[in-house]
């Protein structure tokens, strides 16, 4: 997301320089944790949740301890300057691996490096403009913002710094490789990959919309939390439908054992009742002097 240079309304923003120690350095709770910017468009809010949401599970998987965390257009800051947020940036996404999500008890304002000491894994921009912001490599002057792409690349050093032009339909993805980002080549579906996190990133079009999405190495749509519930839900109600077919099919069954039951009931009464009556008339033959074999 686009951050502006001008200061917010805060105590931080107003307070003078004091001399950088390191007892003096600000934490998260310290800095500012908004440039008072809109957010550029109503797909960006949703597209974050739609990677967060649908990168979860893998990274549960990568993290059993819970140690990892994801910004959605939150600070991070990499140079002490004034006003803070001129040494700051804010992706739009980006997950940071083997830090918790919270500190001192409470969810991150923000990332700073200064504390940390553990950059980004991967950094999202979701293109506002032209994309002429996302793709700036103007070097830091004393009192002004460098560029986004040079602060990813020189200064964090983001392993992966993805570049989303929603606007376009374009998804460019660069790797760092000795000290400078390469662009990534897609592969045979298109996606780019991230081999760290063992997940492919690429394009879905949607009712004409392009939205950013993750696969998995094998090339399987990673689900949203919403999509999975409806995956469950569509899986129970296919295993309900199995299971009252098979229930049916059981009634069916008993009900022909039933029947097949009662025929042979009917044939061995029939038996039954004809045994009876050649007895009786046998017993009558030989009431009458003769005998029922004769006859």
């Amino acid at each position: 997301m686009q951050t502006t240079e001008a200061p917010i309304k805060s105590v931080a923003s107003k307070a003078p320089i004091t001399p950088i120690t390191a007892l003096t350095l600000p934490d998260h709770k310290q800095l500012p944790d908004s440039d008072g910017t809109f957010v550029k468009n109503f797909q960006e809010h949703p597209q974050s949740i739609v990677l967060t949401s649908s990168i979860t599970p893998i990274l549960e998987k990568l993290h059993p301890d819970g140690h990892y965390c994801i910004g959605q257009d939150s600070g991070i800051y990499w140079r002490l300057m004034e006003p803070p947020e001129k040494g700051a940036e804010a992706p739009d996404w980006f997950y940071v691996p083997n830090v918790p999500p919270m500190l001192d008890g409470e969810y991150r304002r923000s990332y700073v490096l200064w504390k940390e000491f553990v950059a980004p894994l991967i950094a999202i921009e979701f293109v506002s403009g032209n994309g002429n912001e996302e793709r700036d490599k103007t070097p830091p002057s004393v009192t002004e913002k460098a560029g986004k792409f040079w602060v990813y690349e020189q200064a964090i050093r983001i392993p992966f710094y993805v570049i989303f032009d929603g606007f376009r339909d374009n998804l460019e993805a660069y790797h760092l490789l000795d000290g400078r980002y390469v662009k990534m080549q897609p592969n045979d579906r298109g996606h780019y990959a991230i081999a760290p996190m063992g997940v492919e990133l690429g394009l879905i079009l949607e009712n004409g919309v392009s939205w950013l999405r993750w696969w998995d190495e094998s090339g399987n749509l990673l689900l949203t939390g919403d999509e999975r519930a409806v995956q469950a839900e569509a899986i129970a109600d296919q295993q309900k439908a199995i299971a009252d077919q098979a229930a049916l099919a059981q009634q069916q069954a008993e009900a022909i054992a039933d029947q097949q039951k009662a025929i042979a009931d009917q044939a061995a009464l029939a038996q039954q009742q004809a045994e009876q009556k050649a007895q009786r008339l046998a017993e009558r033959l030989r009431a009458l002097g003769y005998d029922p074999e004769d006859v």
